[in-house]
């Protein structure tokens, strides 16, 4: 039957709970109550209302979303029930997407568990208001007042019992907002739509409480629903929220969406370039085929083949990924004699369903790999897949899905230039938070590359889920920023991009310092407590952690964290040595650092360079023809200056007067001949001098012929400061003592070599300053003036000097190379320098202990022996004076 919309308010409203927490039953309840089923079904029985899918009746769980629609004073609702189970916490956390409100089911018996606490932190997550609905109270040992209590500790001190009106009602209320608690001093009360407003932002969490299978609460919750939700305010401009895939029993493909901003019609062209065949509207099995559905609603559509869970149509844009994923990995493992490839293309149907399942193909040991939260899912999938393509799989072992992120700030590099191809990309990497996932921005101005190529590389970071190096793991908890790019105008395509930053990652991935991150559950266990010792005993083997266990009668319950790979199979060993009585419950807490790192790498072996399909290095171009760059050499070839060393330089601008502005590569000179290449097409051949060390003969003069020229070293300061790790760490906490720390050193190394020491910082941003020449000990430092780099000062400074002195001058700025070389000045690299002034210290060192053995020779020859002995001892700090 076809009909015509009506202009209603609609609203979304999710019941969420823990397994067995009686939430189907409370569904059925609201069902009935409301007027939308006319006979009451029950889980146990089989008949539920929203238990559509025999395997959910035959276990009486909830395995998919359901929706059913209902009126609560003349606001239509659609109702979604959830999975409770762990095994398809998934399903539920895309349903949060699409609600406008949450009813949270507790059961009274159980109280608030782990599980419980993991739904409110995605409630929170998800920013939905939340009503409560404490289930089972006619249990024996329910207690409402301790109940409200756990409550307020647990969750939010903020829930508040909303099921009967108390002197105190208003002024609790009150206190759980300040704007709240002004309007109710001044005027005595606070209004319902107060109230209402107060929920809908979350400052406020009615609480209700009753038994579901008894029919007890229920039209509390009801009335409490329609007095305080409040229905949202959508705009014209159409926009909807995909939340779900799923097939009918004829095998149309259907995609669930909330509609959450203008109209959608049957025929309407998305964005997509399909159309809208049939948009219906479910309420159980059942459905009603619509020509148009208006904002707030939720309904189901055919014809669309490309669309995918947590899309974003019209003005909506991504949704957000799920937070909870599967942990383990399995093989899918077929009869003989099926046809692998067409059951892959099947089963990729299910990945269509199950986004979490992430089916794929493994090249390397030809399986078909899924991953799955746990037992009951995989029974489940098994089922599935018999029912609808006939064929009877097993899974194999279960392997544990690890990750990778990363501890320190890195820089990656990808560059692809093989012939007629351009792309160079650098990215910032940066830990995360735990639990944070890859976040993705650009600081990179549209003056270096074009806003079209930035967003290229950032969905090129989006698409894919890049790999650590450690085991090969997905990695994660990291924030990745594109920091600067380079294209061609005539040979960059798009797929140069995506090879650039894909390799950027890996390079990155290779220089950082990586973690391996494993599950790790939180859990509950409940023992008598007769057996707490041997429970303690069990984590601790486990490297789990707990706090304190509290006593419960004759049991005792004990909560903490344990990794998941321990955990899996450890509620059966429960059941076993508490005969029964013990009951364990598991969440995933998240990732955090596997406790035997080593053990799984050195199992995995895994080798980054051995994984072709995820290259480290780089592709570069010389002469026409495209050659390979390992990753650890890519930064000598790589056309763009680092962006770390360019941070670290504005660090310091930012915060002292004097600072360098000159390019400070990774290290050492750049390529000689391919300086030689740029300086001779632009200015024709040079020759060159090449710094030789001078050996210094302390006891025989060097006679001479000629009269040598006067030497000088010109010290880029700035640059050599953040060349040598130990200055560099110095500068992070005091950008002077580092000079100060520089200009010993070349003080020293002064007094022995005996050459001009010429050490340049340079202060151009410092409005103006005329400069600065002064001399430290027996060296000269040079501030630059204003608007005047040090580069620009020391090519200056080489020009005017280089026909009557030998000048040399110490940088690793390769564009500063590039010019020295034609002004015919000699060069020493950062590093060159560091290793003259090592030697010419061991060189001291060596005449300070020649002279001090001749001295102490000279001193004792016409002292007593004992004397001598005792000199001795204080020299080697055996012996002090008193």
């Amino acid at each position: 039957m076809i009909v015509e919309n009506q202009q209603k308010r609609h609203m979304s409203v999710g019941l969420l709970a823990h397994v067995d927490a009686g939430k189907t039953t409370l569904a059925e309840g609201i069902l009935y109550r409301s007027g939308s089923i006319r006979k009451l079904g029950r889980v146990d029985h089989g008949n539920a209302f929203l238990d559509t899918y025999d395997l959910e009746r035959r276990r009486g769980i909830t395995i998919f979303s359901k929706q059913a629609e209902l009126e609560i004073d003349g606001l239509s609702v659609s109702l979604l029930d959830t999975p409770g189970h762990i095994d398809f916490s998934a399903e539920m956390e895309r349903t949060l997407q699409v609600l406008d409100y949450a009813v949270l089911v507790i059961s009274g018996a159980d109280g608030v568990q782990g599980s419980v606490q993991t739904l409110w932190r995605l409630l929170k997550q998800y920013e939905i208001p939340v009503f409560l609905f404490v289930n089972k109270m006619d249990q024996p040992g329910t207690d409402k007042r301790k109940l409200l209590e756990e409550l307020n500790q647990k969750l939010d001190s903020r829930c508040i019992d909303f099921d009967e009106v108390r002197e105190n009602f208003m002024e609790e209320v009150a206190m759980c907002d300040e704007a709240l608690l002004e309007l109710y001093l001044e005027q005595g009360t606070v209004s319902s739509d107060r109230i209402g407003e107060a929920v809908k932002e979350r400052k406020v969490f009615p609480c209700y409480f009753g038994s579901a299978l008894k029919m007890q609460g229920i039209d509390e919750l009801l009335k409490g629903l329609g007095k305080y939700a409040r229905c949202p305010v959508y705009g014209r401009e159409f926009g909807a929220r995909v939340y779900k895939i799923s097939r009918d029993e004829q095998g149309n493909r259907l995609t669930h969406m909330k509609i959450t901003g203008g109209i959608l019609k049957v025929k309407t062209l998305l964005e997509t370039g399909e159309k809208v065949d049939q948009i219906r509207i479910y309420s159980g099995t059942g459905y009603e085929s619509v020509q148009s559905v208006q904002a707030g609603s939720i309904c189901a559509v055919t014809g669309l083949s490309k669309t995918s869970s947590g899309d974003g149509l019209g003005m909506e844009g991504a949704g957000a990924k799920p937070s909870l994923e599967p942990v383990l990995n399995y093989e899918i493992k077929l009869p003989e004699g099926t046809n692998v490839h067409d059951m892959f293309l099947k089963l990729k149907q299910l990945d269509e369903e199950e986004p979490e399942l992430q089916i794929v193909w493994d090249e390397v040991l030809g399986e078909i790999h899924a991953k799955v939260m746990g037992e009951i899912q995989i029974e489940i999938l098994k089922t599935l897949i018999s029912e609808r393509f006939h064929v009877d799989v097993e899974f194999g072992t279960g392997n544990i899905v690890y990750k990778e992120t990363i501890s320190d700030t890195v820089e990656g590099v990808g560059h692809y230039e093989p012939l007629r191809h351009y792309a160079e990309v650098h990215l910032l990497m940066e830990p995360g938070e735990p639990g944070s996932g890859l976040v993705f921005n650009t600081l990179c101005s549209e003056d270096l590359l074009d806003r079209n190529w930035q967003r290229l590389i950032l969905t090129h970071l989006m698409e894919k889920k890049h790999k650590g190096v450690l085991i090969g793991a997905e990695i994660t908890d990291m924030k990745i920023s594109l920091a600067s790019g380079r294209a061609h105008t005539k040979h960059t395509e798009g797929g140069d991009f995506r090879q650039a930053t894909y390799r950027a990652v890996r390079q990155g991935l290779r220089h950082a310092t990586s973690v391996l991150l494993e599950p790790v559950y939180e859990f509950c266990l409940s023992i008598p407590s007769d057996k707490v010792g041997r429970a303690m005993t069990d984590i601790q083997k486990m490297y789990g952690s707990f706090d304190t266990p509290q006593t419960e009668g004759a049991m005792t319950v004990i909560r903490g964290t344990a990794p998941v790979i321990h955990m899996r199979e450890y509620a059966s060993e429960v059941m076993a040595y508490t005969k029964g009585l013990g009951s364990l419950s598991c969440t995933l807490k998240g990732y955090e650092p596997c406790h035997n790192a080593g053990e799984v790498i050195e199992t995995v072996r895994y080798d980054p360079e051995a994984d072709t399909d995820n290259p480290t290095g780089s592709v570069f171009c010389v002469h026409g023809a495209g050659f390979n760059v390992t990753w650890d050499e890519v930064p000598n070839y790589m056309h763009i200056e680092s962006c770390l060393k360019k941070q670290e330089k504005q660090i310091v601008k930012e915060s002292v007067p004097a600072v360098s502005s000159g390019y400070i590569p990774s290290g050492g000179f750049a390529e000689d001949k391919e300086l030689e290449q740029i300086f001779e097409r632009t200015y024709g051949p040079v020759k060159r001098k090449e710094w030789k060390r001078t050996q210094i003969q302390v006891e025989t003069p060097v006679v001479k012929e000629k009269k040598a020229k006067e030497k000088y070293l010109l010290v880029d300061g700035y640059n050599i400061i953040f060349s040598w790790d130990e200055l560099r760490d110095l500068s992070e906490v005091n950008i002077t003592s580092a000079r100060n720390a520089l200009m010993d050193i070349l003080s020293n190394y002064q007094g022995y070599k005996k050459d001009t020491v010429i050490l340049v910082f340079d202060a151009y941003k410092v409005e103006g300053n005329p400069g600065q020449v002064f001399k430290y000990h027996n060296i000269y430092v040079v501030y630059t003036k204003e608007a005047e780099t040090a580069d620009q000062y020391i090519e200056k400074t080489v020009h005017r000097m280089n026909r009557k002195y030998e000048v040399t001058v110490a940088t690793s700025d390769a564009l500063e190379q590039v010019i020295i070389l034609g002004q015919g000045g000699q060069r020493l690299s950062a590093q060159g320098l560091k290793e003259e002034v090592e030697q010419t210290c061991r060189e001291i060192r060596k005449i300070l202990e020649e002279r001090r053995e001749t001295d102490k020779n000279y001193l004792l020859k016409d002292i007593p022996a004992e004397m001598a002995d005792m000199l001795e001892d204080v020299r080697l700090g055996k012996r002090r004076f008193k």
